[in-house]
């Protein structure tokens, strides 16, 4: 008699994204890896050379996510992450950029992840509820990734 043995594994990419102002969490939420995302994680997986995840950008659009995505709706501003590439810690990379003040100023509603200072690649989106940046707010955004 032979035994045929079946497994299945899924890989699935989650995120979640924690917005401070001044030093004090304003929200916490999940965000959308996208199709342009995968692709990305897929070529690296395989040894194609493609920039690193190298910067985050905020802006003001309020059109819902979706995995075809590949900018934000309406971007305000991009900067550079505080560690370029991200922080790996076992199968989650956690990717911050701190918007200083008078930087990236008005009624926050979305953020991405790209691998270029001014296209690229975007890794994950999301939309949120406004959180309004005044000239003198500090904006921190922590965006956890995990595989599993």
């Amino acid at each position: 008699m032979e035994l045929i043995m079946s497994f299945k594994d899924t890989v699935a990419l989650t995120g979640k994204l924690t917005i401070s102002l001044n030093d004090v969490i304003v929200q916490e939420l999940k965000n959308l890896v996208v199709t342009a995302g995968k692709g990305w994680i897929a070529n690296r997986m395989q040894g194609v050379t493609v920039d690193i995840m190298s910067h985050m950008a905020i802006g003001t659009g309020s059109t819902a996510a979706v995995v075809a995505n590949t900018a934000l709706e309406t971007e305000l501003v991009r900067g550079a992450l505080s560690v370029s590439g991200g922080t790996v810690v076992g199968a989650m990379i956690t990717f911050e950029e701190t918007y200083a003040a008078g930087v990236g100023t008005g009624a926050i509603t979305e953020a991405g992840i790209f691998n270029d200072p001014t296209t690229g690649t975007m890794l994950a989106r999301t939309v949120f509820a406004t959180v309004n940046k005044g000239a003198a707010d500090v904006m921190t955004i922590s965006w956890d990734v995990t595989i599993s």
